[in-house]
């Protein structure tokens, strides 16, 4: 994690390179908390014909959240398992006015079924937070939903102590918006 008051944007390809070389943090997800955040999707289109590249291009939160930059966009393919992403968080979610959050994370599942798609990922080391987040548009008997299923703690001391305080209440937010956000581009198709 590393801490910016200047917008990384156009530094998000030399992060991406260094996320790159790290390693997945280690964990134990039998000990992690688990979480599932969905909302309900309203559309006459059939779950097989939903445009879902925004998903899979990771474009799930509002940019004055997290904007990000990916292996995949970057050599101009699909996502693959093993690709990196690099991710800047807005704390707060204010662009011009805030501290930029720099971290990573890495695809290691991606889910292709008749009614589940989406795909999931680990944090790389120096994340604030340790452990998976599973992305997925599901059709439950006829009903499309979002999820956000994650396994998780805080990934270094100061996450610890400032969890209750800060990092839950912003994680929450960030959640609420991230469903928002993916319900308004299925439902706007």
């Amino acid at each position: 994690m590393n801490i910016y008051f200047k917008n990384q944007f156009n530094n998000l390809m030399v992060h991406l390179e260094k996320l790159k070389q790290k390693g997945v943090m280690s964990y134990n997800r039998n000990k992690l908390i688990e979480k599932i955040s969905e909302i309900d999707i309203y559309t006459e289109k059939p779950f097989d014909e939903l445009n879902l590249d925004f998903l899979f291009n990771y474009k799930i939160f509002p940019d004055n959240i997290l904007i990000s930059k990916n292996e995949w966009n970057v050599e101009n393919r699909e996502m693959r398992i093993g690709d990196t992403i690099v991710q800047q968080a807005f704390f707060p979610p204010i662009k011009n006015f805030s501290q930029k959050i720099i971290f990573g994370v890495r695809i290691n599942e991606i889910l292709n079924k008749e009614n589940k798609k989406g795909f999931s990922y680990e944090t790389i080391e120096g994340h604030a937070e340790k452990g998976i987040s599973i992305f997925t548009v599901e059709n439950e008997a006829g009903k499309i939903k979002f999820k956000i299923h994650t396994f998780s703690e805080p990934g270094n001391f100061l996450s610890k102590i400032v969890g209750s305080l800060i990092t839950i209440p912003y994680q929450k937010y960030c959640t609420k918006k991230a469903l928002e956000s993916v319900k308004e581009q299925i439902e706007k198709q």
